[in-house]
């Protein structure tokens, strides 16, 4: 057993109001320079759709990730002699137009306009080449303009569904999907990496990119099967999330978490065995990658399991640390928290709470869990095509478990008896239901943000960062 530390981060989509504010102070520290400006670290799309860029998650156009053949486990866009043989030329990128092309506007036009009897007005220009253009796409297009009549044909997540059913005003739903670098256990970016220029950090799990070695043969991109890594077309190098390393090694939440008015977001660090992820990853079934994957993650505690980091140096802060880590009991202790597409092999490490949703109006008794769940708005089988590869099961374990909460948290606060039937259904205890409801409702920074800082005799090796939002908020 090869024990390591991974930062990870859940989102909870039941909260998330689509307001891009962990977007915007991501954008202006980190991707706010001449050839970054169709970058967006950090962004949110509105589900159903096809997403930023376009498509992301059609691998039969991109080939990003990893497939299964026979009892090995292969790039899906191929390996080394592939990639030599096709280097100057790689047919499975995004082109700008997937992303957006990037403009702005004369504001000074505006200022300076001599006096006229009408209103002056100005044009948007493109940042690549300077000339007049008509936008037709941005990074949150779908959710200025509602597009799932437009776009919503192109969402795999409908595999099993008739697409056409949810056009009708009735059956329509939305949620948010805020995304970023998933800093996967078994990064599909680093093994396309001709270059070897991004790695994964061996004490913190992160994965980045050495801009040193970066030659922008672009392989990362296509590899990534989330489309998380960006090349700059005016430096020629890759660019991707890096998790706020600065601000995470001196115990702050990265800036897309801290911002976030919704409280949506948690982070902490898991202990893990790395020598299962080869098994984990190889998992025959797509439908049970997710299983396999949260076998990789071990129990902080385990007694056996703390003996063993100590054993192998990791330090008693990140032990004590990963104790009270928020994500792991989202994630392996109440199950609530999923995988993006598991099925890509990569092993994830940003998971999701999936939304419930309104309940159909068919449904005339929501007491029975399995009934309610079964006719929530959002579908359970989008859902799982879109968290456990299909797989509804664990969707249907999370949903039932929130809608056990939510109806034991209302008959105690508003009706002030205790009904425990739904969490006897779901298979939690009323001391779970008040942690859970503690940790996805008015939960604190500091329980919502349990990060590892430095050891007292070395806390001066690390940054000292300035403050960010409400502190303690």
């Amino acid at each position: 057993m090869k024990i390591k530390v991974q930062y990870a981060m859940v989102l909870n989509l039941d909260k998330c109001i689509g307001c891009h504010t962990c977007s915007i102070p991501c954008k202006n520290v980190w991707t706010n320079r001449e050839g970054a400006e169709y970058m967006w670290f950090n962004n949110v799309e509105s589900k159903p759709g096809i997403g930023y860029p376009k498509k992301w998650e059609n691998q039969q156009i991109y080939r990003g990730g990893w497939t299964q053949k026979g009892k090995k486990l292969k790039l899906a866009a191929g390996g080394r002699i592939h990639k030599g043989i096709n280097i100057f030329h790689n047919p499975d990128l995004p082109v700008i137009d997937d992303y957006y092309e990037p403009w702005d506007y004369d504001y000074g036009h505006l200022i300076h306009s001599p006096e006229k009897s009408h209103q002056p007005g100005i044009r948007s220009r493109s940042s690549l080449t300077g000339e007049p253009m008509d936008v037709k796409w941005g990074p949150n297009w779908e959710d200025d303009l509602a597009g799932l009549t437009e776009t919503g044909a192109g969402d795999v997540n409908f595999k099993g569904l008739d697409f056409e059913t949810y056009l009708q005003f009735e059956t329509l739903f939305m949620f948010w999907l805020p995304r970023l670098c998933e800093h996967c256990l078994n990064p599909a970016c680093v093994a396309s990496c001709p270059s070897g220029a991004l790695y994964k950090r061996d004490e913190d799990g992160i994965v980045l990119v050495d801009q040193e070695r970066c030659r922008g043969w672009r392989y990362c991109v296509s590899g990534c099967p989330y489309k998380k890594v960006y090349f700059n077309w005016k430096r020629g190098r890759a660019e991707k999330c890096i998790l706020c390393y600065p601000r995470v090694e001196a115990g702050q939440p990265t800036l897309c978490a801290h911002s976030c008015v919704g409280r949506i977001r948690y982070m902490g660090v898991l202990l893990y065995d790395a020598d299962r992820i080869a098994k984990a990853a190889k998992t025959p079934r797509d439908k049970d990658v997710y299983p396999a994957h949260l076998e990789i993650l071990l129990d902080p505690n385990d007694p056996e399991t703390v003996r063993a980091a100590e054993a192998q140096g990791i330090a008693p802060n990140v032990i004590a640390t990963a104790r009270h880590s928020p994500v792991y009991a989202l994630i392996k202790q109440w199950r609530l928290a999923l995988p993006l597409h598991p099925e890509y092999r990569t092993l994830p490490m940003v998971w999701y709470i999936p939304p419930l949703s309104p309940i159909s109006r068919r449904v005339a008794d929501t007491a029975e869990l399995s009934q309610t769940v079964d006719n929530l708005r959002i579908p359970i089988t989008y859902l799982a095509n879109l968290l456990t590869a299909g797989d509804e099961g664990p969707v249907r374990l999370a949903l039932e478990r929130l809608a056990a909460l939510r109806h034991f948290m209302r008959m105690e606060r508003v009706e002030q008896r205790t009904d425990t039937q739904g969490l006897d259904a779901a298979g939690l205890s009323d001391q779970d239901a008040h942690k859970i409801y503690h940790l996805l409702a008015p939960a604190p920074l500091a329980d919502r943000f349990v990060i590892p800082t430095a050891p007292e005799p070395e806390a001066n090796t690390f940054l000292s960062q300035g403050n960010c939002g409400l502190e303690g908020a």
